[in-house]
């Protein structure tokens, strides 16, 4: 038994959305479900988020320019 209901996912990703059928089959679950507008629940990165972040995993590269 699947736990996706399948036709209603795609009732919701063609008929509601708009999607063609390749748009909507190339769409990863979650990323459907965030345009459903049922994901996407945690809260924005805060500054003191990034920062926390930017401290943890700093530029190795000494800020220049990948290309």
């Amino acid at each position: 038994m699947s736990k996706f209901d399948w036709s209603g996912l795609m009732r919701a990703g063609i008929r509601d959305l708009g999607l063609r059928p390749a748009e909507f089959w190339a769409l990863t679950p979650a990323e459907l479900m965030f345009m459903l507008g049922q994901g996407g629940t945690d809260a924005p990165l805060s500054r003191a988020r990034l920062q926390s972040l930017s401290e943890s995993y700093p530029d190795t590269n000494g800020g220049a320019s990948d290309g």
